[in-house]
């Protein structure tokens, strides 16, 4: 779905009674600039978009940015999880994520892992949904292995069940997690 599209859908959240269809968990990341403004950002981008509701915002870390190769540096990220409520499908949603990484000046095109960013938002969780095609996979393949991602996932849904491939909670995957570094609560609120 093009993003005219998400813009004309007649049904908004406030038209809805009562919650939300949809439940989702959306991490947020930045390494270059003013990192707090831009996730700031995607809160807002998030809290105006048409048809989802900002729930709950993680608590802000701060971690080392994974690389490409040993010995490789680049700026350490902050790292959230922004809890949503939403009618979109999970591609509308995936859709929304994307228009406001590019509002941040995020180009996907040819990218590759592993690189300094502006914004990065990743939906990890959808509801019960299992999804993998060419434009999406949930819930996020590498979850399990980004404790920069696990960490503020579990301040807002440590007993959260995480569906296949995981079948497993949240808390779980963190304890379980492979990453080493440890990231660190920061002051930051969004």
């Amino acid at each position: 779905m093009n993003e005219d599209s998400l813009e004309s859908k007649a049904e908004t959240m406030d038209d809805r009674e009562g919650t939300a269809d949809r439940h989702a968990f959306i991490a947020l990341g930045s390494n270059v600039g003013d990192r707090i403004a831009y996730l700031r950002r995607a809160v807002d981008g998030l809290q105006t978009a048409s048809n989802l509701h900002v729930v709950a915002t993680s608590p802000v870390y701060e971690s080392p940015a994974h690389v490409r190769q040993v010995g490789d540096r680049h700026p350490d990220f902050l790292n959230a999880v922004v809890e949503v409520d939403t009618i979109l499908d999970p591609h509308d949603l995936l859709t929304v994520c994307q228009r406001i990484e590019r509002g941040a000046g995020r180009i996907r095109s040819g990218e590759t892992r592993w690189v300094p960013r502006t914004l990065d938002l990743d939906l990890l969780i959808f509801g019960h949904e299992v999804i993998d095609d060419a434009q999406l996979t949930l819930p996020h393949p590498r979850l399990w292995q980004r404790r920069f991602v696990l960490r503020p996932l579990a301040d807002l849904a440590p007993d959260l069940h995480i569906p296949l491939p995981y079948d497993a909670t949240v808390a779980t995957l963190l304890h379980d997690c492979p990453d080493d570094n440890v990231p660190v609560r920061t002051e930051h609120v969004l």
